[in-house]
């Protein structure tokens, strides 16, 4: 409402109001009488948004008023359509609504410089930012809280969501903080308010990170797209020097050699579809020397018989292939499995964390 016309917009309107007498209607009635009839015609009128004092002082102003006639409805509802039509172009009241207006579009750390010069609060409703950051960003904050406070938000999350995050931590601690969330009955709305901005604050105050993914995926991306002789010399060296790193990394790689163990048998027809037969034959033909004959059993076996025959037959005529040439070829099968991962045409097999 204050957002579309100030509340000290109205000039003064004479007029007369409840068993006919003649008043000056004041600025705060004609706001009160606008809004009671929005209210009656079922607008959604955000008044929660006003500062606090206007919101008392129209309540205040509308417990006052009884009954106003229908002369001076039309005359009030006139001058706040013209009102409405004289306005151009409306700016958010204050610092903080200047910055929420302009969220996304200056830096994070300029504009939280702003907030504390002009010690504004962040966030107008610190919930509603914590439930767009999903479970994921909301997992640690619940594992390193406390109890109280885990209960508290898991309160204030969706169901859906709080079932999620419930179901993502140890059984101890989630039946503790369960019995935690029947004792929140006397927790004020105010504790309550000032919990999320501590949450939301804790969780925005993280620095900025330069890259989408974690150091694992990249260096996986990087090694996969890297020959088998710097894969095997980077991974060595890795493993003197951060062998948990390496392992990690080990996981996060999909080579020709990981087909049989993370490709399903039912998929490799559909994958083949998408590799150009001549480099296959590359690929299958230097397999043996490059150690990787399971791998080209594990295709051959799981194709139709008349398409692997063909297939045996093209390798046998091939003869022996240059070694560059047999990982280039190894390299657009595993494109081509990336791909089809990506589009989501494809699902990989996790391995087990044991083995």
């Amino acid at each position: 409402m204050n957002d579309i016309v100030p509340m000290n917009s109205f000039a003064p309107l004479p007029g007369p109001t409840g068993g006919g007498a003649s008043v000056s209607l004041s600025r705060r009635a004609k706001a009160a009488i606008v809004v009671r009839l929005l209210l009656n015609e079922g607008a959604d009128i955000p008044l929660e948004d006003l500062p606090d004092e206007l919101q008392v002082s129209l309540t205040h102003q509308m417990g006052r008023m009884r009954t106003v006639d229908r002369d001076t409805l039309g005359a009030v509802a006139s001058e706040f359509a013209e009102e409405l039509e004289r306005i151009g172009l409306s700016f958010p009241p204050g610092i903080a609504g200047a910055l929420d207006a302009l969220d996304g579009k200056i830096s994070h750390q300029t504009a939280a410089r702003l907030r504390k010069e002009a010690g504004v609060r962040q966030f107008g409703d610190p919930w509603a930012r914590l439930r767009e950051l999903g479970p994921d960003h909301l997992l640690p904050v619940l594992e390193n809280e406390s109890i109280e406070v885990a209960a508290v938000m898991l309160s204030k999350l969706p169901v859906s969501m709080a079932a999620e995050l419930l179901g993502r931590i140890p059984g101890p601690q989630a039946r503790r903080i369960t019995y935690a969330v029947s004792l929140t009955s006397a927790v004020t709305p105010d504790a309550v308010d000032r919990i999320g901005l501590s949450l939301a604050t804790q969780l925005d105050a993280q620095p900025q990170r330069a890259f989408d993914t974690d150091p694992v995926e990249r260096v996986g991306a990087i090694l996969n797209s890297s020959t088998t002789l710097t894969r095997d010399d980077v991974l060595t060296g890795l493993d003197e020097t951060d062998q948990g790193f390496a392992n990690a990394v080990r996981k996060a790689i999909f080579t020709f050699g990981n087909i049989p163990a993370r490709i399903a048998p039912r998929d490799i027809p559909r994958i083949l579809r998408e590799v150009d037969q001549a480099r296959l034959v590359v690929a299958l033909a230097g397999a043996e020397a490059a150690g990787f004959v399971e791998t080209r059993d594990f295709i051959l076996e799981n194709m139709s018989g008349r398409m692997a025959d063909q297939l045996r037959e093209d390798i046998e005529n091939a003869g022996k292939v240059k070694p560059a040439e047999v990982e280039d070829a190894m390299a657009e099968v595993i494109d081509a499995i990336r791909q089809m991962e990506q589009a989501g045409d494809l699902l990989l097999i996790v391995e087990d964390d044991d083995a």
